[in-house]
């Protein structure tokens, strides 16, 4: 399976710890739970970062990892009925719960669920702490890509 993440500078491109998730914390992880933020597609990856930037601290260029999963590494798909009611406010507890216990239990590799940008796309929230993780996912690729000025609002 192909996911993709986008990352800031060339030195995190070989990053597939999930240390950014385990510092701030995320929408589906909280301070200390390690996880690696991923999505099905491209455009996604790129959609999802953007929301994050801050329009002072927008960089010019990207960097898209083309990761590998290998298929037969356990996912867990969340059931619609299993999402938290507020799941799409930022800072929702009872996400992060449920991605610290599923991450905790290491039964899956990864969770995937819906995204909160694009809801009928997915993100695949992967496990760095799964037992074999680095025998199973690996950076196939990394490409450059520039930031459209049209995505950058004009303040």
């Amino acid at each position: 399976m192909k996911l993709y993440r986008i990352v800031k500078t060339i030195e995190r491109t070989n990053d597939l710890s999930g240390t950014g998730a385990f510092r701030i914390g995320g929408r589906w992880n909280s301070k200390g739970t390690y996880m690696l933020y991923t999505s099905e597609n491209s455009s996604l990856a790129y959609l999802e970062s953007l929301v994050h930037f801050d329009i002072d601290e927008m960089p010019s260029q990207l960097y898209i990892m083309k990761i590998e999963l290998d298929d037969k590494a356990p996912i867990y798909t969340l059931p619609d009925k299993a999402y938290p009611e507020n799941w799409l406010e930022p800072g929702g507890t009872e996400n992060q719960l449920l991605g610290n216990r599923l991450m905790n239990e290491k039964k899956f590799i990864g969770i995937k669920v819906r995204s909160a940008v694009n809801s009928h796309d997915h993100n695949y929230l992967l496990n760095p702490l799964f037992p074999r993780y680095y025998d199973m996912v690996r950076v196939e690729s990394v490409s450059e890509i520039k930031v459209d000025d049209r995505l950058i609002p004009n303040f």
